[in-house]
């Protein structure tokens, strides 16, 4: 009986232990999506989203689009998690901290709403293209 409570404390503190350190893996992984600009490109979305609600619901939906924002922040650690190691993402943070991380960070959310804008262009060009030989 000693042996079987001794096992349990043991994986216990053991799955404590991993937890943490799941945790704190976490914590970096957020802290990349932060500083490699992806923060940027979801506020130049949320801008561009926001100029469609009323004024007098924007508020609102502020709080609920920062929901499904967090849903998909926590998405995407759990798959840089699975794909990247712990060193991996500290190499992120050390380079996401440099001043050409930094520059990057700065200029992403301009970055994103030039490229959509150019992005507009082209769908368009596909959506003639697509017409054409869709015609039977």
């Amino acid at each position: 009986m000693k042996k079987l409570i001794l096992t349990f404390v043991f994986v216990a503190v053991a799955q404590f232990g991993f937890a943490q350190e799941d945790a704190a893996f976490k914590k970096d992984v957020l802290k990349v999506l932060t500083l490699n600009g992806s923060a940027g490109q979801i506020d130049a979305a949320k801008k561009q989203v926001l100029g469609m609600i009323p004024e007098d619901k924007q508020a609102s939906f502020l709080v609920e689009f920062d929901g499904i924002i967090a849903k998909i922040n926590d998405a995407t650690a759990k798959v840089y998690m699975e794909e990247y190691t712990k060193e991996d993402v500290k190499a992120m943070i050390a380079f996401y901290e440099s001043p050409i991380g930094k520059k990057i960070n700065e200029k992403s959310a301009a970055v994103t709403e030039k490229s959509q804008a150019a992005m507009q262009d082209v769908t368009a060009d596909v959506q003639a293209l697509m017409a054409k030989y869709m015609q039977e």
